[in-house]
């Protein structure tokens, strides 16, 4: 799944369109929607966009053995 794909998923599950999310985290709705065609997402937008929604993110590495260590941002 492209960052693209999982903000569109991000809005319709909080019932926001993009250009309110835009407008959210600091951008013109233009500038963010072209960003989003073009999947030129950065970490830091990823990150503000999460804080704004408050929305959690977790990563989890799961070695060949089973075991697993879980990253969490906040």
């Amino acid at each position: 799944m492209t960052r693209s794909e999982l903000i569109k998923i991000i809005c319709q599950k909080n019932n926001i369109s993009l250009s309110e999310l835009a407008r959210r985290i600091g951008q013109t709705p233009q500038n963010f929607n072209k960003k989003i065609l073009r999947n030129t997402i950065s970490d830091d937008e990823l990150s503000k966009i999460l804080l704004v929604l408050n929305i959690e993110y977790e990563q989890k590495i799961r070695f060949s053995d089973g075991t697993s260590i879980e990253m969490k941002t906040d």
